[in-house]
């Protein structure tokens, strides 16, 4: 366990420390699971989150982190979103959760030529390489660029729409198989900065809705206490959250409980 976790100190400093050696090259760093960035802790707080404001140092290095409620247990559910979260200030991280492959190639190449250098920290579901939902056709690789809003694609009604739903990451695909006509489903690819611009465009199609935020996480963790700081719901709404009760560990150790929370999180959500 120790080795491991020293392994991993090292890896991500030796990435870091070669992007701001690099400014052309894009370098990135991947954990197995995305509990693995617990031994690089350190290096996230020392370099990758403040060299910038401590140094001046500019660095690009894209961390990718698996993330996602997979009925894998406590350590390999959970990148620790409210972590990075909670370390964003001064624009000097940017944190996405991409929901479909062309997203997550438009959000890399971004990252390969953008002007301004900050560290990227990607959170990655590993179920959704499977997940046959999750798929792109070719021309939305090849045209558009990364949107950090994604509005419901189906065609809804929007002055029927009675609850907006915001989500990010996997729980998009399990609420998509059982949202009817009344719920719309609106996507966050990019935690922070916050694109409140882009999330006031697409909230205001919505006129009579209510607004939910909904995160499989518990309500201690994943990225609920940044929104409820950050956001900046449109006049006369009020942003909710639903997610699993608070708790001291990242997610359960049974598999058939946690189906059963995923499940109920789901009911509750719609």
């Amino acid at each position: 366990m120790y080795d491991s976790l020293l392994s991993e100190y090292a890896a991500l400093g030796f990435e870091c420390g070669y992007s701001v050696e690099r400014p052309d090259a894009l370098v990135l760093w991947e954990a197995q699971f995305g509990d693995f960035v617990n031994g690089a802790q350190v290096i996230v707080d020392e370099f990758v989150s403040s060299a910038e404001q401590k140094w001046g140092q500019s660095s690009s290095v894209v961390m990718l982190l698996p993330h996602g409620y997979e009925g894998r247990g406590p350590d390999h559910s959970s990148a620790r979103i409210e972590r990075f979260l909670q370390l964003c200030a001064e624009e000097n991280l940017i944190v996405a959760q991409p929901s479909t492959p062309a997203s997550y190639f438009h959000l890399l190449r971004r990252q390969a030529f953008a002007p301004v250098r900050k560290p990227l920290v990607v959170f990655t579901p590993k179920s959704m390489l499977r997940l046959r939902a999750a798929t792109s056709a070719v021309a939305d690789f090849t045209e558009g660029a990364f949107a950090p809003v994604l509005d419901d694609p189906r065609d809804l009604d929007p002055a029927a729409v009675e609850k907006v739903v915001l989500v990010s990451g996997k729980l998009y695909y399990d609420l998509l198989a059982r949202a009817g006509g009344n719920v719309a489903l609106v996507r966050l690819e990019q935690l922070s900065p916050l694109p409140q611009a882009e999330l006031t465009r697409v909230l205001s199609r919505y006129p009579n809705a209510d607004l939910v935020w909904a995160q499989e996480e518990p309500k201690n963790q994943g990225a609920w206490s940044f929104l409820r700081g950050e956001f900046e719901p449109p006049a006369g709404k009020r942003l909710t959250v639903v997610s699993r009760p608070a708790a001291a560990s990242p997610a359960t150790g049974s598999h058939h409980r946690h189906q059963k929370e995923q499940a109920e999180l789901v009911r509750r959500v719609l």
